[in-house]
């Protein structure tokens, strides 16, 4: 058995992750003894031999070799690891649905323990961690030299015990402490509402197998309850999750051409995606992708992918730049391998690897204050006796007001502007002879 994840980082919020057959990578007893050093394994033998006879305390042959296997892969790259049973089980728990802890994606950024997203109604966005964040301590341990599945251990715990981490914050002066209870973990990923009349919005926090069916079906139900005039897809602080949860989601908005294709090192690693229109719920709805600093991984295929087929506008900031795919093999031991195998191209071939996704229309989180009408202006309509407009309530179309969502998320006020002014267009288009 064979997990793909897009990108993402050992989880502290449910992942459900795509299965197919284990790659045939291993090298015939003739090949490895052919390319094995033998000058350094003869050194590693050496330093095994010291410290098991000079270190301070005794330490066993296999708590040796686990440690070597664990610096091996962490010296590879900040997403590759060796779990031990209980790590491997702990991510096997997460792909079922609930398990205790802060739901908050981390990773290393700069050997430094890095807030990738919160995931949201979880703790960790509620207490209000953001994207960047540096987690300096855990419960008063420093996270210096601490590994990814050191840090996780130390995060999850049972259902309503506490944790406290100290953070810095970029532009902050002084770091700050957060004091979190633990919480179940549900696996959650879709949430949906109406912004206005005809204007709908799609929340994805996380991409899982059951993503795109739970889209589809949001979807669906705002299309009989009326017609879209547009939608609103937000991926900001959606830390990624399964390769194909990603794609499955594109396919929704694309009736055809390439969704993802992916590099690596073996045949198994090559994979191109395409979309199909029998996949389709609505590839013609004016739609804009929200995006930010903790859009990541399989955030970033769907980002990438609309954009390069001009299918919506990417508002917002900067993504992550997460752009590579790690394979989790389970070993004859219990215990398992989690390995970088590939990077992935969005459709146009652009890797985001260490770039992101740069937005079409660049927007700052914000927050949008209304100035207070002046009592001193007087209009035509504030006249008594003023003769009203019989025509203007006859015509089609919003008539123009604030949205209250502006006052509330600046990013999504201002896409929410931007798909009225879309149609606003469109209309004018269609009416010209």
């Amino acid at each position: 058995m064979l997990l793909l994840m897009a990108g993402a980082a050992l989880p502290l919020a449910p992942l459900a992750l795509a299965e197919n057959d284990t790659p045939d990578v291993a090298l015939s007893s003739a090949q490895a003894s052919a390319t094995l050093p033998i000058e350094d394994i003869q050194t590693f033998a050496e330093v095994f031999e010291r410290i098991k006879r000079a270190y301070v305390d005794e330490v066993d042959d296999k708590t040796l070799l686990h440690n070597a296997m664990k610096g091996m892969l962490s010296g590879l790259d900040p997403h590759s690891a060796y779990m031990d049973a209980e790590a491997f089980r702990s991510l096997q728990e997460a792909t079922q649905g609930e398990f205790g802890g802060l739901g908050i994606e981390v990773g290393m950024e700069d050997d430094r323990l890095t807030v990738i997203a919160p995931i949201d109604n979880t703790p960790a966005a509620k207490a209000g961690l953001q994207p960047h964040d540096t987690i300096l301590s855990i419960d008063g341990t420093s996270t210096e030299g601490m590994s990814l599945e050191e840090a996780v251990k130390l995060l999850r715990g049972d259902a309503g015990t506490q944790v406290k981490l100290n953070i810095y914050r970029k532009g902050n002066d002084t770091p700050q402490e957060f004091t979190l209870t633990r919480a179940n973990i549900r696996n959650e990923s879709v949430s949906s509402k109406l912004l206005d009349p005809g204007y709908a919005y799609l929340r994805i926090s996380q991409f899982q197998t059951r993503t795109a069916e739970q889209a589809r079906a949001a979807i669906e139900k705002f299309k009989r309850q009326a017609p879209l005039k547009g939608l609103v897809l937000d991926l900001r602080n959606n830390p990624g999750g399964i390769l194909q949860g990603a794609v499955d989601v594109s396919d929704l908005f694309l009736d055809d051409g390439l969704i993802v294709y992916t590099k690596g090192r073996l045949p198994d690693s090559q994979m191109r995606f395409s979309a199909s229109q029998a996949n389709s719920v609505d590839s013609q709805v004016p739609m804009v992708v929200l995006i930010n600093g903790g859009t990541a991984s399989a955030a970033e295929i769907v980002s990438g992918a609309l954009q390069d087929h001009h299918r919506a506008i990417v508002m917002g900031t900067d993504s992550f730049g997460k752009g590579s795919v790690q394979t989790v093999l389970p070993l004859d031991n219990g215990e398992g391998l989690k390995l970088t195998t590939a990077l992935y191209y969005t459709p146009s071939g652009r890797s985001i690897q260490a770039e992101g996704i740069e937005p079409d229309v660049g927007v700052q989180r914000g927050q949008l204050t209304l100035e207070p009408k002046e009592s001193w202006m007087v209009r035509e309509a504030d006249l008594e006796g003023h003769l009203r407009n019989a025509e203007a309530s006859q015509q089609q179309g919003e008539a123009p007001r604030s949205s209250p969502v502006a006052a509330q998320d600046y990013q999504l006020g201002e896409a929410l502007n931007l798909l009225k002014g879309l149609n606003v267009i469109q209309r004018a288009s269609q009416q010209t002879p």
